[in-house]
């Protein structure tokens, strides 16, 4: 090795492993460590001509004792009580002024109680948001950083050489303080599973009202991916729906259980979303189906007592670019409702969180990347006070979709194919372009059971109603 690292990490799983490759490629020295010392060695010895910038440590002292101080470390371990069981047997071992990295999925309340107990602790620490899976943290995933800017000048270097790059931009930066960094990776997921339920609701249609195969489905993706859709997830599920299945030769996704997993990011933004009193109803909806998704005796139960659905649409009910322009549509909409609840947290926490700069790290790297986040950026930038979809390229892009994603939703749930994504899109959308709504009534019922008062429209000093008043 050259010279000695000065960054280590901990955690050699698939994503740990995969950094700290990419990591070694970029020409920085790394020392790694691995709870089970054999996981440690495998990496080494299959890290071909990278492993002369790797160091394997056995132990944890062995790891501080191999850095350079000021010692940063990146710790890739499952999040929860691992982090802080990982913490509390680091932070003894290290020296003031050496940097804690915790670089996995955690919840962003828990980054911010460590960011601030390290204070006064003898170490600093910094929370980072890492999105491209496997292969985006090998080659380049897009980076979320929450810390303080004297510790972004240390590590940003390093970070943004081993992020993905947008035309020649890297896609890290410094977001905020403290958790602002998981938090926005924390939305970043929310629309991820948004953007995925809206894709799986739109082949639902296909395959079971419309009657296609899984061939037919792909190119129909895949045609829609050299538009506006152009996105990491559409290509994806093209690939996924031409894979065949080397068991049956049936379409791989034919033969996979429709249960959809979940590691609780989605939910935690659900959650948040509404102590920050921000609505996400697509988010929402999402996380809600994949939480239905896990009941496959339940719903089975429903199909003998109910009766089956889906039925099947007629042959010409719904034009692919009917389809097309429903997930524009959606896609416009979930990402509004992200940036509407970051532009909360903002205002919240005083992280003044700069959502151009967001939009243009998701660019690349990242599960949600897509082209039409180029054209966010620019809408946040020029306008980042106003919600998206008032942006003029995006609203005019809403009032073009609308008719079609009204009439995607219509003939889904006449056809009883369920649509939660798609249809809690439009309600939304509806619900924001009615200026009068019908929480009067809400309001008038507050009052009448609990004295809640209301405001009258005509600017009237009489805040309660005669309700009971003999």
């Amino acid at each position: 090795m050259d010279k000695a690292p000065w960054i280590g990490l901990i955690g050699l799983g698939t994503m740990g492993a995969a950094l700290a490759l990419n990591m070694a490629e970029k020409g920085w020295p790394v020392a790694v460590h691995n709870r089970t010392e054999s996981v440690t060695q495998q990496f080494l010895k299959t890290a071909g001509p990278l492993a002369s910038k790797l160091t394997g440590a056995p132990t944890l002292q062995a790891l501080v004792d191999a850095l350079t101080p000021p010692r940063a470390i990146i710790l890739m371990v499952p999040a929860g009580e691992v982090v802080d069981q990982q913490i509390a047997a680091l932070a003894p071992l290290l020296d003031p002024g050496d940097l804690i990295i915790d670089a996995g999925n955690a919840n962003y309340l828990d980054t911010e109680r460590r960011f601030h107990d390290s204070r006064g602790a003898g170490y600093d620490f910094m929370g980072i948001g890492v999105s491209g899976g496997e292969e985006g943290a090998r080659h380049g995933p897009s980076i979320m950083a929450g810390g303080e800017a004297r510790q972004w000048q240390r590590v940003g270097p390093l970070l943004r050489s081993i992020a993905a790059r947008f035309q020649d931009e890297p896609c890290a930066a410094l977001l905020g303080p403290g958790g602002a960094g998981h938090f926005v990776k924390m939305v970043h997921n929310g629309i991820e599973y948004a953007d995925m339920q809206m894709i799986a609701e739109t082949y639902a249609i296909m395959r079971d009202g419309l009657g296609l195969d899984a061939p037919r489905i792909a190119d129909i993706f895949a045609g829609w991916n050299g538009g506006p859709l152009e996105s990491y997830l559409i290509e994806i599920s093209a690939e996924v729906l031409r894979a065949v299945d080397p068991l049956t030769g049936q379409p791989m996704p034919d033969v996979i259980l429709d249960v959809a997993g979940q590691k609780g990011t989605g939910r935690w933004t659900a959650i948040e979303a509404q102590k920050l009193g921000v609505a996400i109803p697509v988010i929402e909806a999402a996380v809600a189906a994949r939480n239905i998704s896990a009941r496959p005796e339940a719903r089975a139960r429903g199909a003998q007592t109910f009766g089956a659905l889906p039925q099947r649409l007629p042959p010409d009910a719904l034009p692919a670019a009917d389809l097309e322009q429903a997930l524009i549509a959606g896609k416009i909409l979930c990402y509004a409702q992200g940036f509407e609840m970051m532009t909360a947290s903002s205002t919240e926490f005083g992280w003044n969180l700069p959502l151009p700069v967001i939009a243009e790290i998701w660019r690349a790297g990242c599960i949600i990347r897509s082209a039409m986040l180029n054209d966010m950026a620019e809408a946040l930038r020029n306008s980042p006070d106003d919600d998206l979809i008032f942006a003029p390229f995006f609203s005019a892009k809403l009032i073009h979709a609308e008719p079609a994603l009204r009439r995607v939703v219509a003939a889904a749930m006449q056809a009883g194919i369920a649509v939660p994504a798609l249809s809690a899109g439009l309600s939304w959308f509806d619900a924001m372009r009615t200026p009068r709504g019908s929480a009067n009534l809400i309001q008038a019922q507050r009052d009448f059971f609990g004295a809640h008062g209301f405001v009258r429209i005509d600017g009237q000093d009489v805040p309660h109603g005669p309700w009971g008043a003999g």
